[in-house]
């Protein structure tokens, strides 16, 4: 085997399974370094390389964008397990400096998602986690049903029906996994190449899930959309 192309699920067992195999790590990894799979992001030094999505950095963004369109005082709801504690961490950050409230909710397993949501209130942010994630439907309708805004970190998660999505363009990050696969088989080396951050980001909003929440999405909103779902 020449190379392997690595998603999340898959990295802790190939990390002990092989120590020479080219590794190109792709999808949803936001702390390579951090969960030990590079030394350092401008030089792996490895068997490791590829992209990472640093979704950490783009929780206080998604933040700000949930603001922008429910602009009240009641506290965000925040679901979030300990995969994503990096990303708990930096939504606090942005909400003590920007004086919003925050409720944490976190999760252990995915038993507890119905009592979180009715501890719910206000608007939700929910961050990118082993628990949640194969859960997108459930948890779309579970904030339809409780009637709450909500901010995803992926868009497959906006098209099974939650109201918006922030994240970075998930084709593109495969379009570029596939160039680091093609520079290793023509010889480059992982530990020599940098890990990527990614460059192309979107915004996406579901339109029926706002008419069923009955929630007007504001024209700045819709402008800097880059999906619509109608």
């Amino acid at each position: 085997m020449d190379v392997i192309v690595g998603v999340p699920a898959a990295l802790p067992a190939l990390k002990q399974a092989t120590s020479g195999i080219p590794i190109v790590v792709t999808g949803f990894v936001s702390d390579p370094v951090g969960q030990g799979y590079v030394q350092s992001l401008g030089l792996p030094g490895g068997h490791f390389t590829g992209l990472s999505l640093q979704s950490a950095e783009l929780t206080g963004k998604r933040l700000e964008l949930l603001k922008e369109l429910v602009p009240t005082a009641a506290p965000v709801a925040v679901l979030w397990d300990r995969p994503s504690h990096p990303s708990w961490q930096a939504a606090e950050a942005v909400a003590r400096e920007r004086g919003w409230k925050l409720l944490s909710l976190e999760l252990r397993d995915a038993g507890e998602i119905e009592g979180a949501f009715r501890a719910a209130t206000g608007a939700l942010l929910m961050l990118a986690g082993t628990v949640l994630q194969p859960h997108a439907r459930r948890v779309a309708e579970l904030a339809a049903k409780s009637r709450l805004p909500s901010m995803y970190p992926l868009r497959f998660q906006v098209e099974a029906g939650g109201l918006m999505s922030y994240s970075a363009d998930l084709i593109d990050v495969w379009r570029r996994s596939a160039i680091f696969v093609d520079r290793i088989l023509k010889g480059a080396k992982p530990a020599d190449l940098p890990v990527e951050q990614p460059t192309k980001f979107e915004l996406v909003i579901n339109l029926k899930t706002a008419k069923a929440l009955g929630l007007t999405i504001p024209p700045s909103l819709l402008l800097r959309a880059d999906h619509v779902i109608e």
